[in-house]
Formats: structure tokens, sequence, C-alpha cells
């Protein structure tokens, strides 16, 4: 490999110490203390009483609405989202959720009812907001906090109380443009991490590039005590930093994003936090950055207690795909040809998941650099090379080739090589093309995996008992089309098209199902055990009804649940996701179903459905599982555009 390909190691001496032998083993004690389970992003809980054999008398227990009527009893016109990706945490018989605004609140596990909720900072002018993912515990000896992010603000929380520690930044907040560059806005859908005594934020940025200079998109940690800044991490590195190098014509200088917009996970045994760095600007040209860029799209490890980096392994060099790393690293401990590695396993986009140790960032089964399709965008620079684990497979389709192409039937296996005549078509790093204005010019790059999967925000789940990891996926592509830049509005060459999605014949899908599945992988082996479809899919379609096919999936990003006994997991929302286009005249019946309403246990060793139920709506945040009083329960969040959001809560009867 070049050596800019090359994962780099520094280890500090102070932290050549023995790892605990603990393994990451998800919620422990009947609780749920991270957005995941864990540090380690396990989503994996060891309660079952609630089993395969008893699943099936799953009930409601209770249910709460995702926004507390208190709140809009201070303001009855408020307004807010019916979807909710939060997670909520369970410790010592209280949930701590973060609302659709923003604002947590806190409630009774075993019944429901709400125990307080977060004033808003400013009073009842101060109620409008966005929700995020998940709020974060801390705890030592008699002291204990809830931190949460909203908007450009962090939070300290009393969690008995919900009352701000005013001693924490000023007067129990700190405003989160603190070590970033001038005029920088702050703004992050995500969930804080604490580690140790910090706690850990990214950032959320726009895809809409104007200018080849930007903010970047730099991670920081604050003290849990006093929200004093402890470090911050440059994803783009600066002056005198390791990988400028990177960057030719020192590009570095200008170039900003490479946001961590998703999730960390961290060994608190190691003081390691684990970050999935994404793209830095512009996501679909980079003629003005050449280079492999550092850290666009890489696996980074720094330590939690200076912000050092320890290790780190890019996954796309120079990225043009938006192929982010979409998800927390997940944590796990598996035994590889006999030898015990405690490891670190990241899903990407592309459908790959890298794996290394997560000691050294030594990759645990080789990974090739490949030869990849070259640009032809005047002035891009692309990579000759990619990295390819040789170890798993791939657990979602590849390539926008006509082999991909959906094949139910000769007619509409012609109608889609048909549709792709107007397109670039590929292998996977294909590079995005420019889109012409003539009737008979390309119009870009079909792109498979799309920038919404294989892997995305939903993750997967990880067995520490076993060593199995279950990954939701889908198969959904996109056009990546660049068009040449209007110098009065923008210094880049090149600038991000229409980006629009594409669909296949008559309404279906342009490739072969299935398009949500799972796949189950043997860590210790590195081999697929089974995959099987998520949802049904479009095979009651008109075109394709006749056929009588099985499952064919559905598109969505649910979040999976994972417990000793079965694997839990929704079809994803119910809505179509932003871009997604309706041909005009088409009737509803037709629209491919991009998620759906269905909730479902799965056996863990098959695949096979144990248990089925229809939610009121679809579910975007992972359900959560934990005990009260002796009894199991499981958390759904549910909720779409014209249904209104709540958390429902099943437990046997």
């Amino acid at each position: 490999m070049r050596a800019s390909h090359t994962f780099w190691i520094i280890v500090p001496g102070l932290l050549l110490v023995a790892a605990s032998a603990l393994a990451q083993n998800g919620a422990v004690d009947g609780e749920w203390k991270s957005f995941a389970g864990d540090l380690g992003s396990t989503k994996y809980s060891a309660l079952d009483q609630v089993n395969a054999n008893n699943v099936g008398s799953l009930e409601i227990a209770w249910r709460r609405p995702l926004v507390d009527p208190a709140y809009t009893a201070m303001d009855p016109d408020l307004r807010f989202s019916n979807q909710s990706s939060a997670a909520p945490l369970v410790i010592g018989g209280i949930g701590y959720v973060p609302n659709t605004i923003g604002l947590v609140e806190a409630f009774d596990v075993a019944t429901g009812e709400t125990v307080w909720t977060q004033s808003p900072f400013g009073g009842d002018e101060d109620l409008r907001g966005a929700g995020t993912r998940g709020v974060a515990y801390w705890t030592q000896g008699n002291e204990a906090r809830i931190l949460s992010q909203r908007g450009e603000y962090l939070y300290a929380l009393d969690p008995m109380t919900g009352e701000l520690f005013e001693n924490f930044g000023d007067d129990g907040r700190v405003h989160l443009t603190i070590g970033l560059s001038e005029g920088a806005r702050y703004r992050w859908g995500g969930a804080p991490t604490v580690v140790q005594d910090v706690v850990v934020l990214g950032q959320s940025m726009s895809d809409t590039f104007q200018t080849k200079e930007a903010i970047r998109g730099d991670v920081r940690a604050f003290d849990v005590r006093t929200g004093e800044l402890r470090w911050v991490f440059h994803t783009i590195p600066q002056a005198g930093e390791f990988g400028t190098d990177t960057w030719e014509d020192d590009s570095w200088e200008y170039s900003g994003h490479a946001p961590v917009w998703s999730l960390f996970s961290a060994d608190e045994e190691l003081g390691y936090i684990y970050m999935p760095v994404t793209s830095p600007t512009n996501d679909m040209y980079g003629g003005h950055r050449g280079g492999d860029n550092l850290y666009g799209q890489s696996l980074v490890c720094v330590d939690a207690a200076s912000g050092e980096r320890v290790w780190h392994f890019q996954t796309v060099h120079h990225g043009l795909w938006d192929y982010d790393l979409p998800a927390a690293p997940i944590l796990m401990d598996i035994t590889v040809d006999g030898r015990e590695i405690k490891a670190v396993a990241q899903l990407t986009k592309q459908a790959f998941v890298f794996v290394f140790d997560r000691e050294t960032g030594q990759p645990i089964w080789p990974i090739e650099e490949r030869p990849v399709p070259q640009s032809g965008v005047p002035g891009e620079l692309t990579s000759l090379t990619q990295p390819f684990p040789t170890k798993p497979p791939a657990f979602d389709r590849q390539g926008a080739t006509i082999d991909n192409l959906i094949d139910f039937t000769p007619e509409l296996r012609a109608e889609a090589v048909a549709i792709t005549e107007r397109y670039v078509i590929g292998p996977m790093f294909t590079p995005p093309s420019v889109r012409g204005d003539g009737p008979n010019d390309r119009q870009g790059t079909i792109q498979l995996p799309g920038s919404q999967g294989g892997a995305d925000v939903q993750g997967g789940a990880f067995d520490p008992e076993t060593g199995m990891l279950y990954i939701p996926s889908i198969t959904s592509p996109f056009v990546a089309d660049v068009l040449e830049g209007n110098p009065d509005r923008t210094n880049l060459a090149y600038v991000k098209g229409s980006r629009q999605w594409i669909g296949g014949p008559r309404g279906l899908p342009l490739f072969k199902p299935p398009y949500g599945r799972i796949t189950a992988i043997d860590m210790n082996r590195g081999e697929i055990v089974w995959m099987t479809p998520n949802g049904d899919g479009p095979r009651n379609h008109p075109a394709i009804r006749h056929l009588n096919l099985g499952p064919l999936g559905g598109p969505g990003r649910p979040g999976p649940l994972l417990t000793k006994t079965l694997l839990f997991l929704g079809e994803g929302s119910t809505n179509l996701p932003g871009g997604a286009r309706v041909p005009e005249g088409m009737p509803p019946e037709i629209v491919t179903n991009y998620g759906g309403r269905m909730f479902r246990a799965y056996d863990k060793s098959t695949g096979d459905i144990v248990w089925e139920t229809e939610l009121p709506a679809g579910t975007l945040a992972p359900p959560v599982t934990y005990e009260a009083d002796g009894k199991q329960y499981l958390l759904v969040s549910s909720g779409d555009v014209n249904t209104s959001g709540e958390i429902l809560a099943f437990a046997l009867p």
C-alpha cells in the first residue's frame, strides 16, 4: 500500500497498561445506560424473560406521547415532529429521553408516568427546537449528571429533578461554538458520549457546498463537571499535525467539514474513543483537494484524556461517493484462529465491515488496496485504489451493473436495461460524472450502494456471548451527478447536481432484491451465517403479483435490538426519505414502500420470524429493553407525518 493509505499507530507510553478482561457485554443490571446499551455500541441485553416461547404474548403495558403535554400547555400552537430517533436511557427505574423539541423528559419506566420535564432555558419563548438521538449519563461516587445537547448548547441536568447544575458552563449550559472556527454555527442530531470525566460531541453539517472553503467539523470534549473545553481534534489536520501531506497543494488550509455526524463508541478501560469521521468539502467533487484527504471517511481512535490520535484507518480515499461512516463503531471481543482479540468493527455504506484490533488499529483480516474506475470529470484526481476487506464478505449488493438489475421477468429486465442507457454504470467506486443538458446526454452515474445504504444510521447489533453480528441494510441506488460551477456563485469547478433517487420500470426498484435485509455474521470466523429480507417490499406490485414471490424487503432504516434469545427490528419510517421522487400520475399503491408499520422478533440463529405486530406507524429509533419490578419491558418509538408520535412499552401479561 502507498504510505498515505497505510494505518499509522501512536500509543502514548502512559497508556500501555493491561486492558480489563471484561468484554463488551452490552447493557447490564437490567438497565440501559447508553444510546446503544453500552459504550461499545452493541445494542445488546442479556435479559431473557421475553423469549421465543412467550414473545407472542407481548402486549402494550403503557404508552406516552413523544412530547409531554406540559409543553403544549405552555404553547397550544407548538409544532414538533411525530418521529423520534432517540433511544431512552433507563437508570434506577427512571427513563431519560430528549423529546422532539430537544428537551429532556424523565419518566417512570414501569408506568410511563412523567417524573420531570426539562424547563426551557429561555422560558416559553424557547420551546421551539429539534430532537436528538439521546442523552448521556455520568456518575462518580455520589455525583450523577445527565448531559444533553440541544441546538447550540450542552446542558448538565440533575437526574432526580431535571434542574441545571449552575456551576456547569454558564448557569448550567455551554455554548457549543467554543473551540470552533470564527463564524461557525453549531448543530448536531447525535447523542453525547461520556468517557471517564469528559463528554464528547460531534457535529452535523450541510451537504450543500458552494465554495471550496468551509468550516471544519472538529470533534470536541468538555469536562463533565465544569463544562470547560478539554480538547479539540481537528478532523482535517492543521499545520504541524500528522496527515497534512495527504492534502495536495496545502488544501488542508481551506478545506472543511468532515464531521462526526453519527455517534461515538469508547473503551473506558483503555481510555480510547472511536470516531467515525465523514466527508470533507465537496463530497462529490474533489479537484480542489488532491490526495487521500485525511481524516475524511476514516475511523479514528483517540485518547479520551487528551484527544491525541492513537491510530486511524481511512475506509475511502479522496471520497467522492458520500460514503460517510454512518454509525458508531461496534466494540467486540472475538476469537480468530484461536487468538482472543479486543476488536472494533466499522460498518459502512458500501456494505463492508472493517475489523481492527481496537488497541493497535491492526486489521484482523487483510484489507486489500484494489484498482477502481477513474474519473472523467475535468480536474478530478481519483485515488487509483480503494480498500476492500477480505473478511467478512460484503453484506449487501455492490455495483450498478447489468447483472444486478431486476430480472423478475424478461420484459422488466429489458426495461431496466433501457433506463440505464441514459447513465454511467459500473462497479462500486465508479466516480460521479457530469450531467449533460442535451436530450441524449448522460444524466450522471448510478451508484449502488447509494448514499443511504448498505448500512446507515441504524448501525448493527452484536452478541458478546456468541460472537454474532447482525446488520440491517438496504439496497437503494441514487444518481451521482455533478454540474459545472457558475463562477458568479462558486469557486468550485464542479458542484453536485440533482442527486436524484432513481427507480426502475413501472415504479419497481431498478435492482434485484432484497431491498431491506438482515445479515448475520459470525465474527469469530468472518463468515455470513444467514441473510433474510426484512419486510414484504413491492411483492404485491401489479407487474409481479402473479409471480407469488416471497418477501422482498423494504429499504427502511430501522434500528435493531438484540437480547439473549431474540433479534427485534421494525421496518423503518413510513415516510418516503428526503428527495424521493414519485413519478407524476403513479397510483399510490404502486409506489415502492420505503418502510412499514410491522415490528418483529427474529430467531437469532436462523433469521426466522417468531413474532410480529403492527405499530401505529413506522420506527426510526432503536428499541430499548430493561427490567423493572421483576418484569422485562421493550420500548419502541412510533410515529410519522400523519400519525402522532409516542413511546410504546411492551411486556408480558
